[in-house]
Parts: structure tokens; C-alpha cells; sequence
């Protein structure tokens, strides 16, 4: 059984948590595009290889990396809270179901 102070848990989690569930969806989208440039400043920056060679090398560099793996982190960061908000409107939506099977009862 779900009670009353539960589903109100889950709807002050959900008002509570919309901004920075939004800020964390933001950094994700960000974040993609800053691996994008970030391979490309680096492709750019190598004079005389072939496109498919600069493209390896950057794939392989340091700064990358490091925009890859702060891209993966914003990426966690935002599932985890989007599967949080699920979580929340699950529990909620199943207060709903045993509150209307509850009416139906008394009838």
C-alpha cells in the first residue's frame, strides 16, 4: 500500500528537482556538442595529415578523452535523475490505481 505521505513525497521530489533536472539535461546537451568541437578544433589543428589520420589522432587525444569523459558523466548524471522522476511518477501513478480500486470497493 502507498500512502498519502508517500505520493506527497513524490510530488514535492518532482516540483522540488525540476531545475536541476533540467540543468542536468542542459550539461548533457552541452556537453555532446563540446565533444564535437573538441574533436574538431583538434582535427583542425593537424596541418598536413589526411582527414581519416586527424581524425585518429584526435579520436586518441588527451583533451578528447577528457570532453568524452566528462560527456559520459553529464550523461549518468541525467538518466539517473530522469530515472528518479520515473521512479517518482510510477509510485504516484500506482497511488492513483489503488485509490480508484479503493472507490470502486465502496460502491
Amino acid at each position: 500500500m502507498i500512502s498519502d505521505e508517500q505520493v506527497q513525497a513524490a510530488l514535492d521530489y518532482l516540483r522540488d528537482e525540476a531545475e536541476a533536472d533540467a540543468q542536468a539535461r542542459a550539461n548533457a546537451v552541452y556537453l555532446e556538442q563540446w565533444v564535437r568541437t573538441e574533436r574538431a578544433r583538434i582535427v583542425h589543428a593537424q596541418t598536413g595529415m589526411s582527414n581519416a589520420s586527424a581524425t585518429a589522432y584526435a579520436e586518441q587525444h588527451p583533451e578528447y578523452l577528457r570532453a568524452l569523459n566528462a560527456y559520459k558523466a553529464a550523461v549518468a548524471e541525467d538518466y539517473r535523475r530522469r530515472f528518479l522522476r520515473e521512479a517518482a511518477d510510477a509510485r504516484i501513478r500506482a497511488w492513483q490505481t489503488q485509490s480508484s480500486n479503493e472507490r470502486a470497493q465502496r460502491i
